[in-house]
């Protein structure tokens, strides 16, 4: 029980993604015409949901030399969960329809966050 404490900002986040991405849209005022703006959610909600693993990287202190297997869980998994949740958005809701462009967006999401936890775990060891 003790580990998991450690972890509750990854564990907090996973869940409200998991919420959000399973639970029905608010009708949302429209603000102007952005385009892509539910890709643009997608990128950002998952790109944090990694910079957040990333973040439990280093306030756990993990070390340098099991860093590779946790670089499997902060990339893979947050891509992995993308692509469940638009299966299950197609699969399971019917308030919701899984796309495999909101799947490439959270992905992208993901992977642009990747250089930005690596940038900083090469300046936690400075």
């Amino acid at each position: 029980m003790a580990q998991i404490k450690c972890y509750y900002p990854s564990i907090l986040i996973t869940l409200a993604v998991v919420i959000l991405s399973l639970s029905p849209m608010p009708e949302v005022p429209q603000l102007g015409y952005v385009p892509l703006w539910d890709k643009w959610i997608h990128f950002v909600m998952y790109g944090g949901l990694c910079l957040v693993y990333w973040f439990d990287f280093h306030r756990n202190g993990h070390s340098k030399k099991n860093w590779m297997k946790w670089l499997l869980w902060i990339v893979l998994f947050p891509i992995a969960l993308g692509g469940l949740m638009e299966l299950g958005q197609a699969y399971l809701t019917t308030c919701r329809n899984g796309d495999v462009i909101d799947f490439i967006a959270n992905s992208i999401g993901v992977l642009i966050a990747l250089p930005i936890g690596l940038f900083l775990m090469k300046r936690k060891k400075e």
